[in-house]
């Protein structure tokens, strides 16, 4: 019986430069917390071993103390035994990274440098593909179809990239989808994806431990594989080791809609310190539902560790009493008419219909605030 948890892209040091400074920091402790989440999921379910299937850093040149941090974390959780592979974004040609790593490499951490049989416990063989690049632009996993080992002993690839068109950054083809098969694996560990998904039921992508982007979708997550024997399937078990969660929520309106008892029904209830939420607004909507809609975002947005509020698909309709609500005549009235036109006239661009629709949306919001003073 061989226990151990499938993990990748942790991207320590990761900068978040495209988020707001209070929350970044908190972002990038969590990503060297999770080093702890994972040790202690592997204990709890009596596992051996860690495996990390590339980009264990976010970058070829991490900072030393952040380096010497995390080797410094994996050493305190010493009954595991960890094993590294470069990745996309910490290939090996970071000479200084790998070197600084094996200087002061713990017992514990092994580091798969080469594309060589790695047997970390008796019984069980590690086949790593590290990144010779980060575009390889070739299958890196063609060895071991070759690669030997002994009867009854369980065999587990290790590589990072993509497989068909699920890789990051749009990558190529370059692993063969059934190498498992091709090469005798009991199972594959695959990293680059950060999203968990099953290839088939001996090749998995194990999703990143900690969100960050949100793309994917889903919590963070890591893969408890147990395997009872050579040739036998594994089992393959998905635990939960993030702390924060990415969520996208999306309201489609069809037009006369209560804005503000939709978005106060589906907005979650917990956690929300701990969720960067994303609120994609579409349809049609009222010219005043659409402002309160707004309003409610920017009063419960200070609540959740982050919020974006996106609604450039979000159409406002706007009959002759919603104008009415701005002024019922003058130059407001004029300026309201001309922009509500404007909006609407086919024979403008898209581009000069949502400079309008936008220019009415808030001449209507401001409006809105003159009168509650």
């Amino acid at each position: 019986m061989h226990r151990f948890l499938h993990t990748s892209d942790l991207h320590l040091g990761k900068r978040f430069g495209n988020l707001p400074e209070d929350i970044r920091g908190r972002l990038r402790e969590a990503r060297h917390v999770v080093l702890s989440r994972l040790a202690a999921e592997a204990r709890a379910a009596g596992a051996a071993a860690i495996l990390i299937a590339g980009d264990m850093f976010d970058t070829e040149t991490p900072t030393p103390a952040l380096v010497r941090q995390a080797l410094g974390e994996m050493a305190s959780h010493g009954d595991h035994t960890w094993v590294i592979l470069p990745g996309n974004h910490d290939s090996l040609l970071a000479d200084a990274l790998w070197s600084l790593m094996g200087r002061n490499l713990p017992d514990n951490v092994n580091l798969a440098l080469e594309a060589v049989p790695l047997e970390i416990v008796p019984g069980m063989v590690i086949l790593p593909a590290p990144c010779t690049v980060r575009r390889p632009g070739r299958d890196l996993t063609d060895w071991m179809d070759a690669a030997t080992s002994g009867e009854g002993i369980v065999r587990i690839g290790l590589a990072h990239g993509a497989i068909q068109s699920f890789g990051e950054e749009g990558a190529e083809d370059i692993i063969a989808p059934d190498r498992a098969k091709r090469a005798g694996l009991d199972y594959l560990a695959l990293g680059d994806w950060h999203g968990q998904m099953s290839i088939d039921p001996r090749t998995w992508y194990s999703g990143t431990p900690e969100p960050d982007r949100f793309k994917h979708g889903q919590p963070g997550r890591a893969l408890l594989v147990t395997i009872p024997g050579a040739g036998v399937m594994p089992n393959v078990t998905p635990v939960d080791t993030g702390s924060f969660d990415w969520m996208t929520l999306a309201l489609d309106f069809l037009g006369e809609e209560d804005s503000e008892a939709i978005l106060r029904d589906r907005l979650p209830a917990t956690r929300r310190r701990q969720t960067l939420l994303r609120i994609v607004a579409g349809g049609r909507l009222r010219i005043g539902q659409r402002s309160a809609l707004e309003n409610n975002v920017e009063t419960v947005a200070p609540e959740f560790g982050h919020l974006e509020f996106r609604a450039e698909d979000l159409a406002s309709l706007c009959e002759a009493e919603d104008l009415d609500m701005i002024d019922k005549g003058g130059a407001l009235r004029q300026a309201a008419e001309i922009l509500r036109a404007e909006s609407a006239d086919i024979l403008r661009s898209a581009q000069e219909r949502a400079v309008a629709a936008d220019a009415l949306n808030r001449l209507f919001a401001i409006s809105r605030e003159v009168e509650a003073l």
